[in-house]
């Protein structure tokens, strides 16, 4: 089913050239896609009703609505319609990739909260207590976490494929899409391998951690995104690859920026526990920097430390202590500032049809690079 009439027209939620425009819009095609898949469920069965209203609160209860702008930007500067609902349509599909990132991502870290709220594996363990049904809690949440994700990566591939564009522009942006999920998935797994393996290749920890951010983050957030909104548009190859050297540094820094939130953050800010990252054990570039930097005794203590189970409140501050006093904070801000200039020098370069989608590029490179949450 096309959810392209059940998109706003532009006239009722503002002009098309802000990005507060494109959000309600993104969000309003959400609302009415998971309605639907809603419907689907509830014709399965009533049980499924947990299901879909931790979907709904999940997809339409926040988020940054990055990717799908990237993805409608692309478009834009590719001479894609302002207005067209099926762009639209077609980058808050890539917000759905998201939320089965997210909850298959809570659950691998085992993070409690999302937002602020319980995450999804957490919120159906705490069905099944409270219902007092027989078997384990956590292996119940845990499963319907997995679920909940797949269902999400399903319905991102059915809203893709129907935006309603014509059919040949969802056939040239198709490949990148898969590709790009491909990516997320195998950034997912070195992420995870990252604090398992004993690692004995040559390759260094910050080079490794480059990769993932890469995978997981970088391509997935910034440079995919565009080049499917451009590709949608029928983009010319040089557009395509200006995009690339626009999203890689922009994506890195946006991930790099996340690690030192994950450590740093402001808990009513995130939405996450201060210092999540250290409970989880996240091996990211500014804990492969403070290792490199610490000596052997300090650097031992971290890496035996970080994500180990009980890690209480004094722990993660000893071990905040320990990332700021080996100085990888000031580097990683280096970096973030020294990628964003390389974005915004391939930005000034690119062959951009649209004056207004270079001036939103620009100033989401801003909103990625600065953001607190």
């Amino acid at each position: 089913m096309s959810i392209t009439s059940s998109v706003p027209s532009p006239t009722s939620v503002g002009n098309p050239v802000d990005e507060e425009w494109l959000r309600e819009r993104v969000d309003q095609a959400l609302c009415d896609f998971v309605g639907d898949q809603e419907r689907t469920l509830l014709a399965i069965s009533p049980q499924l009703s947990p299901v879909c209203t931790t979907v709904r609160d999940f997809v339409t209860g926040g988020g940054k609505r990055l990717r799908a702008a990237f993805c409608y930007w692309g478009w834009r500067g590719a001479g894609g319609s302002p207005d067209e609902p099926g762009a639209v349509a077609a980058a808050a599909a890539l917000e759905l990739l998201q939320a089965s990132a997210l909850v298959h991502d809570d659950l691998m870290d085992r993070s409690d909260t999302r937002r602020g709220l319980p995450s999804v594996h957490r919120r159906f363990e705490a069905l099944h207590d409270a219902e007092g049904w027989r078997g384990d809690a956590g292996q119940y949440g845990g499963a319907t976490a997995i679920l909940v994700g797949d269902l999400l990566l399903v319905w991102c591939d059915a809203l893709f494929g129907d935006s309603g564009l014509p059919r040949d522009a969802v056939r040239r942006a198709k490949p990148l899409f898969d590709l790009m999920r491909t990516e997320v998935m195998a950034g997912q797994y070195l992420d995870m391998l990252e604090p398992a393996a004993a690692w004995t290749e040559p390759t260094p920890p910050v080079e490794r951690a480059r990769t993932v951010i890469h995978y997981k983050s970088a391509k997935y957030t910034v440079q995919r995104p565009l080049q499917i909104g451009g590709l949608l548009a029928d983009a010319p190859a040089e557009l395509v690859a200006a995009y690339e050297s626009f999203g890689l540094p922009l994506g890195e820094a946006f991930q790099l920026r996340d690690d030192l939130l994950g450590v740093y953050g402001d808990p009513a800010v995130t939405g996450k526990p201060a210092g999540d990252d250290l409970r989880e054990g996240k091996r990211t570039l500014l804990i492969a920097e403070a290792s490199a930097a610490l000596g052997a005794a300090d650097a031992r203590f971290l890496d035996d430390h970080l994500g180990a189970p009980g890690l209480d409140a004094t722990g993660v501050e000893r071990l905040r202590d320990l990332v700021t006093r080996s100085g990888a904070p000031a580097r990683v801000e280096a970096r973030i500032a020294a990628l964003r200039a390389d974005a915004l020098t391939a930005l000034a370069a690119a062959p951009i049809a649209d004056p207004t989608a270079r001036a939103v590029l620009h100033r989401l490179t801003d909103a990625a690079t600065a953001r607190r949450h």
